[in-house]
């Protein structure tokens, strides 16, 4: 069957009528992977992926049913809508499913302007060999690197057409680029690892693979001979690579899934200071070349920027349709989904605001303390905001790093956290996620 991904989507949606169904949403997704994972230089592993992939979602009243499937011949999709409206028929009611209103679909969006698919396609197996080879050779370049454990290049493209009986039908394509390495330093008991990664949208942006191989042997060498931190209530700097955390945590309490099930430890916080009054979090999924921008949710809606902290003030949840009909508000265009089942909410791009020093500056002003840069492990309770997670970093002293440390725990209480969060000024503007590095106030760590 050769039709285009819009094409298997309408289709879809014909026949879940044509079976009984009320109302119908159809995703169709088509998307290619290739890795190359290099050891010694020669090629270890190489893989190629291909798939197309239907999912539909069909309601009778307030019923509702999703199936999906990979396989797009014609007969497997009338079988497939026929079974869905069937599951569907004996589904229990739920009062808030349903699609959106046709006056409040996107129906204009300038798809271009994101940026999400490098137009110079597919780059040849060989040249993710050599980036990957390149990485590799460099991590090993440095005396102290006993062996690179993994290093690989990779690419990917993902097509994806939504199309729903109230008249939306909308696609994009997108993809990305990436190189990774790990690199060891020490051999036996005194083995200590680290890694580097790049992935972007366009290969033109993708950093040099030399420099990921030698950010990732910097790191393991920077981590040998670790010790065990005091025990005490220190302040904590959450490096860049891990601060991100936070604000994840932050979103995952203003889910309005969990709002709807009473279970945030953020539940009666709207319109409370939840961060300092000098910081805010802006989220826009119209950045472009960013890899969690788009032109519009999983539910059809034009996706749009808006401020989730202004000055420090907590200004709405993140909705889709279902769970902003159960409080009585208006989604925010943050439906996701998968073709397995129906939506969820979900945050797009995020930027918090940034500070006005460097880590480098941060550290000496702490004085003494613990630099974070990776965790292990979680414990959160959804409903208090208590946090408990295995930590590595650096011991300062006096604003200097004196040593590496590991097998530490630090805990406190995210509601109290986050109203401490100092920034600093190095993120990386080409994430989705622009957190700089963040110094939090007190935290207890468990150490010697």
């Amino acid at each position: 069957m050769s039709e285009t991904l819009q094409q298997l989507s309408e289709t879809l949606l014909d026949l879940a009528k044509a079976a009984g169904a009320d109302a119908a949403d159809a995703m169709a997704v088509r998307g290619t992977s290739l890795s190359i994972d290099v050891r010694g230089g020669a090629l270890e592993n190489a893989e190629r992926s291909e798939a197309t992939d239907l999912g539909l979602r069909v309601m009778i009243g307030q019923k509702q049913a999703n199936i999906s499937t990979s396989d797009v011949r014609e007969e497997t999709l009338r079988t497939m809508a026929e079974r869905a409206v069937a599951m569907a028929a004996e589904a229990p009611d739920d009062p808030y499913i349903g699609l959106a209103d046709p006056s409040e679909i996107a129906t204009d969006w300038d798809i271009d302007a994101l940026e999400l698919c490098d137009p110079t396609g597919e780059p040849d197996p060989a040249a993710l060999q050599q980036d990957a080879a390149d990485a590799e050779a460099a991590a090993l370049a440095y005396d102290g690197i006993s062996q690179v454990q993994s290093v690989s290049a990779g690419y990917g493209r993902t097509d994806v057409h939504l199309a729903a009986s109230n008249g939306f039908s909308g696609g994009y394509a997108r993809s990305d680029r990436a190189v990774s390495c790990v690199a060891i330093a020490g051999t036996g008991a005194e083995m200590e690892r680290d890694y580097d990664y790049d992935s972007r949208i366009f290969q033109s942006d993708l950093a040099d693979p030399r420099s990921i191989g030698a950010s990732a042997a910097e790191r393991a060498l920077s981590r040998r001979n670790p010790k065990r931190p005091p025990t005490g209530a220190y302040p904590v700097i959450f490096d860049e690579r891990v601060s991100g955390s936070l604000i994840r945590h932050l979103m995952s309490a203003i889910n309005g899934a969990a709002i709807a099930r009473g279970s945030s430890w953020l539940l009666n916080d709207l319109g409370a200071e939840v961060l300092p009054t000098h910081l805010s979090l802006i989220e826009d999924p119209h950045r472009a070349r960013t890899a969690r921008s788009r032109p519009f949710d999983a539910e059809g809606l034009p996706t749009r920027q808006r401020t989730i902290v202004d000055n420090g003030v907590l200004t709405g949840w993140t909705l889709d349709l279902a769970n902003a009909r159960k409080m009585g508000m208006q989604s925010t265009a943050s439906a996701a989904r998968g073709v397995s089942g129906p939506p969820s909410p979900t945050s797009w791009n995020l930027a918090l605001t940034q500070g006005a020093q460097s880590r480098e500056e941060m550290i000496k002003e702490m004085g003494t303390g613990l630099l974070v840069t990776s965790m292990i492990g979680s414990t959160i309770n959804p409903n208090t905001g208590d946090y408990s997670r295995g930590a590595t970093g650096f011991w300062v002293e006096n604003g200097e790093i004196v040593n590496p440390v590991n097998e530490c725990t630090i805990a406190g209480n995210l509601k109290d956290m986050l109203k401490t969060l100092t920034p600093a000024n190095d993120a990386r503007r080409h994430l989705s996620s622009v957190v700089p590095s963040l110094r939090v106030e007190g935290l207890t760590l468990a150490g010697n």
